[in-house]
């Protein structure tokens, strides 16, 4: 296992934490990021947009115009695509943009994100955030003491009430909980803070299972 050094909040240095090698490890399997990455923002996607068609525009019961005689082509309703106001053909409908993913698939993207930002040197363990109350500068604070830079991924347990209300606020900085953690939100961060109770395990992961 890769051995980092753990953080305190004030910058200090709390020991020794070890990243388990199945997470913080692996090559970095980049068509699988890009495939789950691929189907996360394609879930986003509310798939509402609706046109209407020909049968579902008002009006155009009658024919515009007598069949002959006219000189014109002969036409069976105003509604009819081709004319202004008519239906539109072949035009969108509400759809799902949900794409399948296997789970063993997500787990890998996920961990291959993890492994890149800990090849990059951009993994930070805390021992633990220990804010006392909620507040925001002490929160600016504590990423500064961390020297973070850039955009910032920050794992929280969800008992931490404080830390969340602490770090909210900050322009930069992105909360998550444990569960909630992505390839997705792991990429588009530069950088990846967890606590020593959030750093991800495999022992965890079998322990959850259980």
């Amino acid at each position: 296992m890769a051995q980092i050094t753990m953080k305190k909040v004030s910058g200090g240095d709390a020991g020794k934490v070890q990243l388990d090698e199945s997470y913080f490890g692996i090559q970095p399997n980049v068509p699988v990021m890009h495939q789950v990455v691929t189907a996360q923002l394609a879930a986003r996607r509310s798939g509402t947009q609706s046109t209407k068609t020909r049968s579902e525009v008002s009006g155009g019961g009658a024919k515009p115009y007598r069949q002959k005689g006219t000189g014109n082509a002969r036409q069976g309703s105003i509604r009819a695509p081709h004319f202004s106001g008519g239906g539109i053909a072949l035009g969108p409908k509400p759809r799902s943009y949900a794409q399948r993913t296997p789970k063993k698939m997500i787990r890998l993207a996920l961990r291959s994100a993890l492994s890149d930002r800990a090849a990059e040197g951009r993994v930070i363990v805390v021992d633990q955030w220990g804010f006392d109350a909620p507040s925001t500068k002490a929160g600016a604070a504590a990423l500064a003491a961390l020297g973070v830079e850039g955009r910032v991924l920050v794992v929280l347990d969800p008992s931490d009430a404080n830390a969340a209300l602490s770090l909210r606020n900050i322009p930069e900085v992105q909360l998550i909980t444990t569960g909630e953690l992505n390839a997705y939100d792991v990429l588009c961060n530069d950088t990846v803070v967890f606590t020593s109770s959030t750093l991800p395990s495999s022992a965890a992961a079998e322990s959850d299972a259980s």
